[in-house]
């Protein structure tokens, strides 16, 4: 019988000018009890410089925080430290919260950002030699403040040496779908997304959304969504450009260009993502051997695959389902998105 596992320590980083929303995000993915449904326990901190102080967010709320931040990186520290998007990148951050950031950084522990929590980061200094990314609006500003940083304005989200950054608004969800991915698997991120009705992950790029859409982009849009339908519940099938531009009523040409301005990437380029991520699951929750696995994600074969999977995940497809059965049994503390088997 598999021992259980310790819940995994999420720590949210909480004071004035925190956005409401990404508190909920954080706390809709990680604060909410699913283990009806195989998602695995968290423990959800909301960690302050004084936790007796309630800590004002807009829209008249007010959030209770539970941790002082010394308890991080102490005895039993956080294996993953989130900090959430602020109202004003230039408002100045409490030293306490720098402090912590630095001391859980060098302890090990994976930090996040989400949208302009970036500032925060680094300001913290933690930014400097590492690629980074916030909203597309504060990129520019973000790379001024920030010398020592490589911003790359149209990334979704970004790794670089155990800090993370996220764009705009809904890229936080999707961030922290990732780091639920890369910790427990393609399923339970999966069923976190499910219960919070978005999309388990999203392909692409900030590009996609710059541009406001005309009436004829979203009609395109629409006939697009009902192909990209159409080719996942059908991934066993071969599809091509020509093929699915068929489907949209679209010549090859203009199907691809449409493609890219709405999802940010290209046919070729989404359908792989969407085969390595039904992959996982397939791995993850069967005992089907590697050949079928393959057929039904739609690779054609396990030598495609495993081409597939080294390229996206850095691992293989043995070792992944080798890795999360590991994970599944292991009675120790489950460990955070940057010490993961899949994250190495």
């Amino acid at each position: 019988m598999a021992a259980t596992r310790a819940p995994q320590r999420i720590a949210l980083l909480v004071f004035p000018g925190i956005r409401a929303f990404d508190v909920s995000v954080v706390t809709e993915v990680w604060g909410t009890d699913r283990r009806d449904r195989g998602v695995p326990p968290f423990t959800l901190l909301r960690a302050a410089a004084d936790p007796a102080l309630p800590i004002p967010l807009r829209g008249g709320l007010h959030l209770t925080p539970d941790t002082p931040l010394d308890r991080l990186a102490g005895l039993t520290p956080a294996d993953l430290v989130l900090v959430p998007g602020i109202e004003d990148p230039d408002a100045d951050i409490p030293a306490p919260v720098l402090d912590a950031l630095r001391r859980a950084h060098s302890a090990g522990i994976p930090v996040a950002s989400l949208c302009a929590g970036a500032f925060v980061l680094g300001r913290a200094g933690l930014l400097d030699g590492r690629r980074a990314v916030t909203h597309w609006r504060l990129a520019r500003a973000l790379a001024d403040r920030h010398p020592g940083a490589t911003v790359e304005p149209e990334a979704l989200f970004i790794e670089d040496t155990g800090v993370w950054t996220s764009a705009g608004t809904a890229a936080g969800i999707d961030l922290c779908l990732h780091l639920v991915r890369t910790a427990h698997g393609a399923e339970v991120a999966a069923t976190i997304a499910r219960s919070m009705v978005t999309a388990p992950f999203r392909t692409g790029t900030q590009a996609q959304f710059i541009e406001h859409p005309t009436p004829r982009a979203d009609r395109d849009a629409d006939a697009l969504a009902a192909v990209r339908a159409h080719a996942l519940a059908h991934l066993d099938e071969p599809h091509t450009v020509a093929s699915l531009a068929a489907r949209a009523g679209m010549s090859a040409r203009s199907f691809a260009r449409h493609f890219q301005a709405t999802t940010g990437t290209t046919p070729a380029r989404w359908l792989i993502a969407q085969r390595v991520a039904a992959a996982q699951k397939l791995l993850e929750r069967t005992d089907h051997p590697l050949p079928e696995v393959a057929r039904r994600a739609g690779f054609g074969s396990e030598v495609t695959m495993r081409q597939h999977f080294a390229s996206h995940l850095a691992t293989s497809p043995r070792d992944y389902r080798a890795a999360f059965r590991a994970l599944r049994s292991s009675p120790q503390t489950a460990g955070s998105a940057g010490n993961s088997p899949i994250a190495r």
